[in-house]
């Protein structure tokens, strides 16, 4: 009795925090401005087809991305001493204790198109080679108008770099902490059956560490798919994914709460479902790992 006392004041918590807010976006998505029951916001949403394909398909490469980088360095960092995982953890954390929008703010002014790299590529000479090359291999090379600077800023490129420079972090600790506590006697006994290192990772290790990448996985893609200052300042407003098109919704010129709830409604049963697939998936694997 005692403890469900305790957990009085968090269900309070949630009811306000996350209940009603969740009730009011469903009540919303169904409702038209004059009040009444309504299906008309999800019919209009064929229209923003195509920024939903955007959002998860950028979000997609980003969270590939995160986990080809992700993985190897979580790896490596098991395989060392607790000295070196500390640092290593305490390296992978250091930019988390900035603000967000610092982190992003900082790669704008790398980006720009008189920023540090496009200075750097000049300095180095790489902007004149690569005018060089494109002026042979032009069809025209008198026509041909030499760049000043590689264009990076405000597009898809800048924003998928946004997403995997904040939300790699998210990717490495999960799978480092689950192949940390891998038995390492499972490894022994594998290669004490003659298993070569190749099959030991493809048929123990990573098998057992499916936990920490789906958890990965979702811990990137979900932020990923929903966000709105990475594009906002990376894309410079030119690429819109599902995050600017909501926060557009509720506080733009183009205010239509009730739209933007269906959108924010669909997307996050887009998202359960992913989630709950992914669950599944590694139901399965574990399943095959144990017999």
């Amino acid at each position: 009795m005692k403890n469900k006392k305790l957990a009085i004041p968090y269900v309070i918590w949630m009811a306000i925090f996350v209940v009603a807010p969740l009730m009011l976006i469903v009540i919303y998505a169904f409702s038209s401005r004059s009040g009444g029951f309504s299906l008309d916001n999800f019919a209009s949403m064929a229209a923003y087809l195509p920024v939903f394909i955007r959002s998860f398909v950028l979000a997609l490469i980003a969270t590939v991305i995160c986990l080809l980088i992700g993985y190897p360095i979580a790896y490596l960092m098991s395989r060392e001493g607790p000295g070196f995982r500390r640092t290593a953890v305490t390296l992978i954390m250091l930019p988390m204790w900035m603000n967000f929008l610092l982190r992003t703010y900082s790669w704008m002014s790398i980006l720009e198109n008189t920023g540090l790299l496009n200075t750097f590529f000049q300095n180095i000479g790489l902007i004149d080679l690569y005018n060089t090359i494109a002026m042979h291999l032009s069809s025209d090379p008198a026509a041909y108008e030499p760049i000043q600077y590689f264009s990076m800023i405000n597009t898809q490129g800048a924003i998928v770099l946004g997403m995997v420079y904040n939300f790699l972090p998210f990717m490495i600790l999960p799978i480092f902490t689950v192949i940390e506590k891998i038995d390492y006697r499972l490894i022994e006994a594998a290669q004490d059956l003659g298993a070569s290192s190749r099959s030991v990772f493809r048929r123990v290790i990573f098998p057992l560490s499916l936990p920490g990448v789906l958890s990965g996985i979702t811990m990137v893609f979900v932020p990923s798919v929903s966000t709105f200052a990475i594009s906002r300042l990376l894309g410079g407003g030119k690429v819109t994914l599902l995050g600017d098109l909501i926060e557009t919704q509720f506080s733009g010129s183009a205010y239509n709460p009730y739209l933007g709830s269906a959108i924010s409604l669909v997307m996050m049963i887009i998202v359960l479902i992913c989630m709950a697939v992914m669950n599944r998936f590694g139901e399965g694997e574990e399943g095959a790992v144990a017999l």
